[in-house]
């Protein structure tokens, strides 16, 4: 199977699980079967928003969730039964190292939900911890190869965390360090997993503020043969709309980018509102759909431009 995905890619992310129930519930450990099917709902919730948005227009095809099996109840299936692509997440939660959530049977759980797009966060500096970041490659590496092997779609979410000596050359100044160190340590990290035979279908990337960063992600991501069809999709990182929609500017006109993956900064408020009873359930899922279309709106208005 080739590598790579045709076509765009607008998915709304809630996958979110062990921040999820501490920031948004303050639920800490092991959460109880009670606050469980509370989550759940709420999860419920965000996914009613993403419905409603499939029903005002937004592009078949296009649209798509990003959820998890611990607290997603029904929406994996509702997705797929409403025709949304759907992606749901492999990795541990909460974990600064990337390991499975379901250990050696991985691959059960995939086929059981049949996703179509098998999604992993990693934390990934190529100037960090060096066992980590080969103990993480080996794992992402026997994934990557299953589900090629299993004709399956890999959708790669890559964080870039400041190591201390990198935050200090920039005057501990975490702006700085976005602009002008972490698009070329993000090239980096993508071609030491590549060359590690981490081989990606989509890759799930923090937004740079020029285009010249952007085009030289695109670049690398398909660096390699086979690597043509290898495409990327912004995310969110619970920014600003200022920001994101700077983010999402960017990126659209360049050849490779295909959409974003955006969660906080579509759904946090509208169901913070809902749940402290300040929001009614049906207007905090409307206002997730219009949050949703406008990203979208951002997106394809620069993309023609």
């Amino acid at each position: 199977m080739a590598l790579g995905y045709h076509g765009k890619l607008y998915i709304l992310a809630f996958d979110h699980r062990g921040s999820f129930q501490k920031k948004m519930f303050g639920i800490e450990g092991d959460p109880t079967p009670e606050e469980t099917a509370t989550i759940a709902d709420a999860k419920q919730l965000i996914y009613e928003g993403m419905e409603l948005a499939a029903g005002r227009g937004a592009e078949p095809g296009a649209i798509g969730v990003l959820v998890d099996e611990q607290f997603g109840g029904d929406v994996p299936r509702e997705a797929k039964e409403k025709g949304l692509k759907l992606a749901m997440p492999v990795e541990k939660s909460g974990q600064n190292e990337f390991d499975f959530q379901y250990g050696d049977d991985f691959g059960a759980h995939i086929e059981h939900f049949d996703p179509d797009f098998s999604k992993v966060l990693v934390r990934y500096n190529p100037d960090g911890d060096a066992e980590m970041n080969a103990r993480q490659m080996e794992r992402l590496k026997r994934l990557a190869d299953w589900l090629h092997a299993n004709a399956r779609k890999f959708l790669f979410e890559l964080l870039v965390p400041a190591e201390p000596a990198q935050l200090e050359s920039v005057g501990g100044d975490v702006d700085r360090y976005d602009a002008e160190l972490r698009p070329e340590l993000m090239r980096r990290a993508i071609e030491a997993l590549q060359n590690g035979g981490v081989e990606v279908d989509v890759w799930k990337i923090e937004g740079v503020d020029e285009r010249s960063d952007a085009e030289m992600l695109a670049r690398q991501t398909r660096t390699g043969e086979g690597r043509e069809g290898v495409t990327n999709v912004l995310l969110g990182r619970g920014a600003s709309d200022e920001r994101v929609d700077h983010w999402l500017r960017v990126a659209a006109p360049v050849e490779g980018f295909i959409g974003f993956a955006i969660g906080r900064s579509i759904w946090w408020d509208s169901l913070r509102g809902f749940l402290d009873g300040s929001v009614s359930r049906e207007d905090a899922a409307s206002k997730i759909a219009d949050n949703y279309l406008r990203f979208v709106g951002v997106y394809e208005q620069q993309e023609v431009a």
